[in-house]
C-alpha cells in the first residue's frame, strides 16, 4: 500500500524498532505541517494515511479530494477526523483506543511541570545563566495539596507521582467521575468552589469533547491562592477562551505551567500568554517521547498490516467499507 506519514516533524519514526512494520509497504513520510491545498496534491495517490495523533485535521473537503485513499491509521481520541465524511468516502478509520494504558510520558510532564514552577527551576537556570545565581525562593512538594481535575488514567499516574513527594491528593470531576474516585476511596473535595480554594497545585486531565469545552472557568481559577499552581498538559480548550490570561493578570493563581495552547504550533513569541513572565510551559510535548511513540506507532502500524491483510482492526466506522464496495 502506498502509505504516508503527517506531521513527523524531527522525523523520528524511521529510527523506532516500529517502522520495521511497514517495509512492505511504499512509504512516504512527511515532516511538516500543511495547508489542506498542499495535503490534497501530496496525498493524491496515497491508499493510508497515518496520523500524528492530532496535529492534522482530516476534514470533509479534504477526505473528498482524495480519491484513492481508503484507511486512516492513528490511535486515540478523534475529535479532528470527520468520521462520518470517512464514512461516505468509504474511508475506513481505524484507531486503538488503549482502554486500560494511560500515557506515562504525559503523567511525567505533568509532575516535571509541578517540579518546575515550585521550584522555580526555568527561572533559577536563567538567573544562573545570566551571572545572576539565585533569583527567589521556591516551595516544598511535600505537605503540599495537589488538586487533580478528571478522574482517568492519566490523572491516576499523576496522583502515584505526587504522593511519592508526600503531597496530599484531592480529586474533583464529573458527577460519575467522583462517584468512582470515592468508590475507590480517594479522597474528593467537598465542592467545586473548595477544591480550587484548597489546592496549592490543579492540574487537569480531562478528554476535551463539547460536553467539557471551557469546562474550567474564569471564576474557578479566581478561587485560587496567590501562591498556587494551574497546570494544564490535557487541552487549551479547557479553559474559558482567555481565562488563564486574565487570571494570571489578577494574581490567581500566581503561576501557570501549560503544555497545551489554543493555537498551535503556536510561534508568536510576542503572544501574551506565551510571554506571560507567570507562564512557564512547553511545546506541546507530553505524548512526544521515543518510547510513547513506539508503542503508539507498533498500535498503528499494526492497524495499516491488518487492513492490508484484509482482516481490519480497531475499526471505528465498519460501515465504510461497505461504502468502498
Amino acid at each position: 500500500m502506498k502509505v504516508h506519514i503527517l506531521d513527523d516533524w524531527f522525523d523520528t519514526l524511521r529510527g523506532l524498532p516500529c517502522f520495521d512494520l511497514l517495509k512492505g509497504h511504499d512509504v512516504t513520510v512527511w515532516t511538516d505541517h500543511a495547508d489542506e491545498d498542499t495535503l490534497a496534491a501530496r496525498l493524491a495517490e496515497a491508499e493510508a494515511l497515518v496520523l500524528f495523533r492530532e496535529r492534522t485535521a482530516v476534514t470533509r473537503s479534504l477526505l473528498e479530494r482524495l480519491p484513492n485513499l481508503r484507511l486512516i491509521s492513528q490511535r486515540s481520541v478523534y475529535p479532528h477526523v470527520d468520521v462520518p465524511a470517512c464514512t461516505d468516502n468509504g474511508v475506513l478509520l481505524c484507531s486503538n483506543m488503549h482502554s486500560d494504558t494511560p500515557s506515562y510520558a504525559a503523567a511525567e510532564l505533568t509532575m516535571g511541570l509541578i517540579l518546575s514552577a515550585m521550584r522555580q527551576i526555568p527561572q533559577q537556570m536563567a538567573s544562573a545563566k545570566a551571572g545572576h545565581w539565585q533569583m527567589g525562593v521556591g516551595k516544598t512538594l511535600r505537605g503540599r495539596t495537589l488538586g487533580l481535575y478528571g478522574y482517568g488514567r492519566i490523572a491516576g499516574a499523576v496522583a502515584d507521582y505526587a504522593r511519592a513527594f508526600g503531597m496530599k491528593v484531592i480529586w474533583w470531576s464529573s458527577a460519575e467521575g467522583r462517584a468512582r474516585a470515592a468508590a475507590d476511596g480517594e479522597t474528593v473535595a467537598e465542592s467545586r468552589e473548595s477544591f480550587f480554594e484548597e489546592s496549592d497545585v490543579v492540574s487537569v486531565h480531562v478528554r476535551l469533547k463539547p460536553a467539557t469545552k471551557g469546562i474550567i472557568t474564569a471564576e474557578d481559577l479566581g478561587r485560587m491562592a496567590p501562591g498556587a499552581v494551574f497546570v494544564n498538559t490535557s487541552r487549551a480548550g479547557l479553559v474559558a477562551p482567555g481565562a488563564l490570561l486574565t487570571a494570571l493578570n489578577a494574581g490567581r493563581p500566581g503561576m501557570a505551567a501549560v503544555d497545551v495552547f489554543d493555537t498551535e504550533p503556536l510561534t508568536d513569541a510576542a503572544d501574551p500568554l506565551l510571554g506571560h513572565p507567570n507562564l512557564i510551559c512547553t511545546p506541546h510535548i507530553g505524548f512526544v517521547t521515543e518510547d510513547e511513540f513506539d508503542l503508539q506507532f507498533t498500535d498503528i502500524f499494526e492497524q495499516v498490516n491488518a487492513f492490508a491483510d484484509g482482516a481490519p482492526i480497531h475499526a471505528i466506522n465498519p460501515e465504510a467499507l461497505n461504502a468502498a464496495e
